[in-house]
């Protein structure tokens, strides 16, 4: 049984649970879902439905791309359905012979106006858009990675440490001067090792503008690696899956209160890895970081991690918020990325990313603190 399958056959499990019929997905201009990727390995842009006894139809835009990627029991163009969602759900509730009076499950990002006409466009049929939908169990289910994710992790965490590598060692060289020379060596790089794209902007921020969590604009032509510290905040997509590292270089002599910045964020990093294992609760671990810093009068203007995945920013939250429930468990990936931020003297932050085993953890990436 391929990946695909038995993620579908888990999410049906759940429907019939929940007494659904079949479940609708998502992925469009304006209410982006990559959980489609994760479900067929369709890239985006289509519509998924899964029913309770796990069966499958895609309707993606690009047809060719999903006869190349997609890994379903039917697809059907987009066009047959006039490149109508309200349509494609008709059609898709009669090529799947849904009982009418069926419950039907529409994600929960699904605008009222739009829900209406779904009724309206199928009305024998039983349409529900809750908080916890469908698209909210998938989310779940993608917090914890199976094997052929935590594969593709290893590959690209392999990867990661290469190019992290490189720009170190071109920083020390003095052979890239610029935010700019670090960030489009990125995007060259990346493609020459076989991943798709960046995770997400790259962040590079010279001394100048490392001050910010996440700088504005995030990359410029201005000085990187020069005196004072620079910020690298990035990640490479590999088969959909990002990882995401933060690199901080710091150049000249350390001494006061910048000095005391990059102890407390490598004390804090180290704490709080060590605290990563299966039963822990995140919370704590962000809480303790909190601590390790407010001893020292410093405050850290955001969350201690999240999980990664599909998307840069997934479940399990690592934050220090009272809603924040998550419990570690083998299979969560998440980031440890401390930092602190000075209007002054700039930010130094480490991040890396980090799979819970059975046993504890296990670091994937090897990002750090720089000293030229």
């Amino acid at each position: 049984m391929n990946a695909y399958k038995a993620r579908r056959e888990k999410l049906a499990a759940s429907l019939a649970q929940r007494g659904i019929a079949m479940a609708v997905i998502e992925d469009t201009e304006g209410r982006r879902n990559p959980s489609i990727r994760y479900l067929s390995g369709h890239p985006s842009d289509a519509l998924l439905f899964i029913t309770s006894d796990a069966r499958s139809l895609l309707v993606p835009w690009d047809v060719n791309m999903a006869a190349k990627m997609a890994s379903v029991d039917q697809t059907a163009p987009y066009t047959d359905f006039g490149r109508s969602p309200f349509n494609a759900v008709e059609g898709a509730l009669k090529r799947l012979d849904i009982p009418k009076g069926s419950v039907i499950d529409l994600p929960s990002s699904t605008p009222y106006p739009l829900y209406i006409k779904y009724v309206e466009t199928s009305p024998d049929y039983d349409f529900v858009c809750q908080e916890e939908s469908c698209k909210e169990t998938v989310v779940n289910m993608r917090a914890v990675k199976d094997q052929a994710e935590l594969e593709l992790y290893r590959r690209v965490s392999a990867i990661t440490d290469q190019v992290m590598d490189a720009i170190e060692a071109q920083v020390r060289s003095g052979a890239f001067k610029t935010e700019s020379d670090v960030a489009l060596f990125i995007e060259k790089e990346l493609r020459a090792k076989g991943c798709e794209r960046t995770g997400f902007d790259t962040i590079a921020a010279g001394p100048s503008r490392s001050f910010g969590i996440h700088a504005f604009p995030s990359y410029t032509g201005a000085a990187f690696g020069s005196d004072g510290m620079s910020i690298l905040d990035f990640g490479l997509v590999l088969d959909g899956y990002t990882s995401d590292v933060t690199m901080t270089f710091v150049r000249g002599k350390l001494e006061g209160k910048r000095a005391q910045m990059v102890a407390l964020v490598q004390k804090a990093y180290d704490e709080a890895v060590a605290m990563c294992a299966p039963g822990v609760k995140s919370r704590d671990i962000a809480l303790h970081v909190e601590t390790v810093f407010a001893k020292n009068d410093y405050t850290m203007p955001h969350g201690l991690g999240h999980g990664v995945g599909l998307e840069a920013h997934e479940m399990p939250s690592v934050n220090t918020r009272e809603t924040n429930t998550w419990v570690l468990a083998p299979g969560h990936i998440i980031t440890i990325e401390p930092g602190l931020y000075d209007p002054a003297l700039g930010g130094v932050r480490l991040e890396n990313d980090v799979l819970i085993t059975e046993k504890g953890h296990e670091v994937l990436t090897h990002s750090r603190i720089v000293q030229l």
